[in-house]
């Protein structure tokens, strides 16, 4: 196991002080870039501190306003749902550019960087719910293609090591319309450029119902599987498949259901633990530790043994009370 990759989802929490509310206008107006900045910077930080070996920028946005904001501006658009090259940009990986500039003085070397973009179909569900438009979801596709280009070319103190797509409705949401056939191809769209460069192709699920339309996508060679929490999930994957098709898992090994870990607490306690918070920390301390997440990490390696390629949390820690509790389940 001594080659498994540490990475991270994305979100993770604010810093006291600072709401969702001021992050969403602070993105939105651009009028307050210094304060902005640095909660990225330091939610970066906090990663790299914590020994995550392949961190993901800090995502503080809404998933889906994030690239449609942009997709859906005619001033940035080549034409409907075609985003112009020069207007796909990623603004966080431009903000951390400074701390992995910090990093690599400090070690001789840049620091492996995740890639995490919302994929066509989720960003189709999000503008049209349950319909079919197939040329509309690969002209999304093709915007998404552009925003990875577009990040892999820009990165200067830092090496982009994997991009992932996300795409949480497959098995999930019952208004996909799409065949399995038409989801292959405006994913091999999005991962065009990817699928092209040194870096691994990763599609982030919810469930792994599907999880062979990712593996029937050349340009995408990583499945991420939620299995810390839903330990069945890794019952629905045949190795034999992931082999065929040279295919490989991001397993979960760390729950980040906040709300399910928390109601065990309160009803430990039989209090409300987001209110009487000094039994939080038990997440970390009693619940989540290393010795629970080796555990599954063995159960999981054990099954897929060399087809596991990285390991982390189920997803991401936005809805996590604090940094500092985020901050030590990454450390363990």
């Amino acid at each position: 196991m001594s080659d498994l990759i540490f990475d991270d989802i994305g979100s993770y929490p604010l810093p006291e002080g600072v709401t969702k509310e001021w992050m969403q206008n602070a993105f939105s107006k651009r009028d307050n870039d210094e304060k902005l900045f640095s909660v990225i910077r330091s939610a970066f930080s906090q990663k790299l501190g914590a020994g995550v070996q392949v961190a993901t920028y800090p995502q503080f946005q809404d998933m889906n306003q994030q690239f449609l904001s942009i997709i859906n501006d005619p001033e940035c658009v080549e034409e409907p749902f075609k985003v112009k090259e020069n207007s796909a940009r990623i603004l966080e990986l431009d903000v951390i550019e400074e701390v992995a500039g910090d990093y690599r003085d400090k070690t001789g070397e840049k620091p492996d960087v995740r890639v995490c973009v919302t994929g066509p179909l989720e960003l189709y569900l999000k503008d049209f719910g349950g319909t079919q438009y197939t040329d509309i979801l690969n002209l999304l596709a093709v915007s998404i293609d552009r925003f990875i280009s577009n990040s892999i070319k820009s990165a200067k103190n830092f090496n982009i090591r994997t991009v992932s797509i996300d795409e949480p409705s497959i098995g999930i949401n019952p208004q996909v319309r799409f065949e399995d056939a038409e989801l292959v191809e405006a994913l091999s769209i999005a991962t065009s450029y990817a699928g092209k460069q040194d870096v691994d192709v990763e599609i982030h699920l919810h469930s792994p119902l599907h999880y062979r339309i990712a593996c029937d996508t050349p340009s995408i060679n990583v499945i991420g599987v939620e299995s810390a929490a839903n330990p069945s999930y890794l019952d629905l994957i045949d190795r034999k498949v992931l082999e065929d098709t040279d295919s490989f898992l991001r397993v979960g090994v760390a729950r980040t259901d906040i709300f399910n870990l928390a109601s065990v607490l309160n009803e430990k306690y039989n209090t409300n633990v987001w209110k009487d918070t000094q039994y939080l920390s038990e997440i970390v301390t009693e619940m989540e530790t290393p010795e629970v997440i080796s555990k599954r990490l063995e159960k999981a390696d054990s099954i897929f043994g060399d087809r596991i390629k990285y390991v982390g949390p189920d997803c991401g820690l936005g809805s996590w009370p604090t940094q500092e509790i985020a901050g030590q389940l990454l450390r363990n």
